[in-house]
């Protein structure tokens, strides 16, 4: 795909630092001048531009798709990347599948050129458009004024991964250049979409016009199996940005499409689909991506206080601040919290290696299931919603429950035991609930004081905030659920001087999206919807790598597990011990270490106390065998990190019904699950079904 960009001027000064701090940079592909058709000359001076070496790169460990071999022939590289290139998709989402631009996908590419004006990239002052016509095609592109530069943008829903060739584009804050690996990207209906903007080519000192042109143009050429037409290649110039698109097929898509209700998981929603803002290109089909237009083109909304923001914690960690910068993010439920931090995370990560994220929302986490705890080092970009991006945290606790009202002692307790292993070497980003009211107020006041905050970023919407503002001086009186207001200095002391005394910057952020602070009205959006996406990405992990048929929990060979050699708790409520088995059978349990040594004498281990421990992973306890004395457990965890498992925590956080219902390869009653069942019978209970009210969540459009 080439996307022309006029008027580019050069980076900014901060692009030097992420070069000489930032891993993701690797050698580029060398061109063969034997896929080039061109004169003697001209292929010499291509080989000579091809072979500059870029500065190496760490590739990510994580296998999206299997690497064509350096030494593969010419013919199989260019036929795998023709039927997922996008390189014959020219300026501004014009195609040219034929030489005509009078087809009917030109048309519809053309209505989509003309509405990026509204997919919702602002600049700091109005913006400029430019007007240009190609063979009768009209399209128009975004002049950013703050930078001196043309952007264009996709704004789209799906999955595919992400090659930039020649050039640089940026998804979602995190500058993507030529030279660096694949990155997969997510865009499904439960969140905004996802918007590619592509920001044209920065040559290096030394490299003229004509060499970028030349080496644009060898790069279309080697993703072709035959010739580009002429109308194309015209288009490619030394300020073009060149992507290749992939298909995009991982465990987990292949899981969570296998159920008929999330069939559609990367489709469109049901507003997309009532306005029909969708451009069907059999391109962008192919690798399962598909363009938006109009009002649901506008990708992320970005107020001018949320760029602000951004911009202010970005330059923190560049230099500007004398001390690591330690960024806590609040605001109500819906504000765009979660948005807002891994915009920030991929900003961040433009100009260093890594950051810190410590999770303190129980119910929305963003790498690990709900109920958890954690810290986690990031040195990935985020480019698609939680459920997407799960990983082993470096550290983390199991609370058991989507909230902490609950134990909001066992909950602060949890953090600052996490706390003690931040390094304090890269940007920390710490997370936050949506309760910003009463005992939940009260705690944001103690986690700024208990971990030193230098930002806090209070996200709010409408005319009037939700909460306080938590600003420096309103802290100086505040009272947390924890934490009192310090001790103001005596006369005889110098504020400054006084070591119980922390400021931070504040940074009030306006959300201006539409939906700020409501619930989600469309189906995946709903906060138990969510929960229940991440725990089906953590299950996932079961699936092998490879394609082939899903299979069910039921199939795969559970761990054995005695009874006596591991300890058993309930986090949430007390159970009596000889009903505990009722109660955490075919239940999500926490894998904990706890620093005791667990020793039974022939039956089960029960905790009296929750313990605030180490926390590897979630398990389903799919059996237990009473008369053997042995748990059957299924988890993702590798075995060398089970053997220094030695507790089970049992928590609110139940199993997805959708594995239960939904268990393929059953032949008659599904275990677990029965019709004919008895409130008397111990551990028995009934699913949740609303009656006479249709969901949200479950509404269909009459499209």
């Amino acid at each position: 795909m080439t996307m022309k960009v006029h008027k580019v001027s050069s980076r900014s000064q901060n692009s030097t630092k992420r070069h000489g701090k930032n891993k993701w940079r690797k050698k580029i592909h060398r061109l063969d001048s034997s896929l080039l058709n061109t004169s003697p000359g001209t292929a010499k001076l291509e080989q000579q531009i091809t072979k500059r070496e870029k500065p190496p790169l760490k590739r990510l460990k994580k296998l999206y798709t299997k690497p064509i071999p350096e030494n593969s022939c010419a013919e199989e590289r260019k036929e795998k990347a023709t039927s997922v290139t996008f390189a014959h998709v020219h300026t501004n989402g014009g195609t040219e599948l034929e030489d005509s631009s009078s087809s009917v996908d030109s048309q519809e590419w053309s209505e989509y050129a003309n509405s990026v004006l509204k997919n919702g990239m602002e600049s700091s002052t109005s913006p400029k458009t430019d007007q240009m016509e190609e063979g009768g095609l009209q399209f128009h592109a975004h002049f950013d004024c703050t930078h001196n530069r043309a952007v264009l943008v996709l704004c789209f829903r799906g999955k595919c991964l992400l090659t930039c060739l020649y050039g640089h584009v940026e998804v979602l804050g995190f500058t993507i250049e030529e030279g660096q690996q694949p990155y997969p990207l997510f865009s499904p209906p439960s969140h905004c979409p996802l918007t590619i903007t592509a920001l044209g080519n920065n040559p290096p000192s030394g490299k003229n016009k004509k060499e970028g042109l030349l080496e644009a143009k060898a790069i279309v050429r080697k993703y072709f199996s035959s010739e580009p037409s002429k109308k194309l290649m015209s288009e490619v110039d030394s300020d073009s940005c060149v992507i290749l698109l992939e298909p995009l097929d991982t465990s987990l898509t292949r899981f969570l499409t296998s159920f008929s209700e999330l069939s559609e998981i990367f489709g469109l929603n049901s507003k997309e689909l009532k306005s029909q803002a969708a451009i069907y290109n059999p391109v962008l089909s192919a690798v399962g991506v598909t363009a938006l237009r109009g009002p649901c083109a506008q990708g992320l909304v970005a107020s001018r206080s949320y760029r602000e923001a951004i911009s202010s914690l970005v330059s923190a960690w560049a230099g500007e601040f004398d001390r690591c910068p330690i960024i806590l993010t609040c605001g109500g439920k819906s504000s765009g919290k979660s948005t807002f931090n891994r915009h920030l995370i991929n900003s961040l990560l433009n100009h260093t290696a890594s950051v810190e994220y410590l999770e303190c929302d129980l119910g929305q986490t963003e790498f690990t299931p709900p109920g958890c705890l954690s810290l986690n080092t990031v040195t990935e970009p985020l480019l698609g919603p939680p459920f997407t991006h799960l990983r082993d945290p470096e550290h983390m606790v199991y609370y058991g429950q989507a909230d902490c009202q609950a134990d909001i002692d066992r909950y602060l307790e949890s953090l600052k035991s996490l706390w003690r292993h931040v390094s304090g070497e890269s940007p920390v980003i710490i997370n936050t609930m949506g309760w910003i009211r009463g005992h939940g107020f009260q705690i944001l006041v103690d986690l700024i004081r208990l971990f030193s905050v230098t930002h806090v970023v209070q996200l709010s919407f409408g005319n009037a905030p939700q909460c306080q503002l938590l600003t420096p001086d309103f802290l100086r009186t505040a009272r947390g659920w924890q934490t009192h207001p310090p001790t103001p200095p005596t006369l005889t002391e110098e504020p400054a001087s006084h070591p119980s005394i922390r400021s931070h910057v504040f940074l009030n952020v306006q959300s201006e999206f539409e939906g700020a602070g409501t619930s989600g009205e469309m189906q995946h959006q709903r906060s138990n919807e969510l929960r229940d996406l991440a725990l089906l990405s953590y299950f996932s992990k079961l699936q092998s790598p490879e394609p082939g048929p899903i299979r069910p929990l039921h199939c795969f060979i559970p761990y054995q597990v005695p009874h006596s050699a591991v300890a058993i708790g309930v986090t949430h409520c007390e159970v009596a011990p000889n009903n505990i088995f009722y109660a955490a059978n075919a239940s999500i349990v926490g894998l904990c270490c706890v620093s005791e040594k667990v020793m039974g004498r022939g039956g089960p281990v029960v905790l009296s106390q929750t313990p605030i421990c180490q926390c590897v992973g979630l398990g389903v306890l799919r059996g237990v065998d009473m008369a053997r004395g042995l748990y059957f457990l299924l988890t993702p965890v590798s075995p060398s990190v089970l053997r220094h498992v030695n507790c089970l925590l049992l928590g609110e956080i139940t199993l997805p019904k959708i594995l239960l219902t939904k268990q393929h390869g059953v032949e008659g009653d599904l275990p677990y699950v029965t019709t004919d069942y008895s409130f008397e019978v111990q551990g028995a209970g009934k699913l949740h079904i609303y009656k006479g009210l249709a969901r949200p969540g479950f509404i269909k459009s009459n499209n």
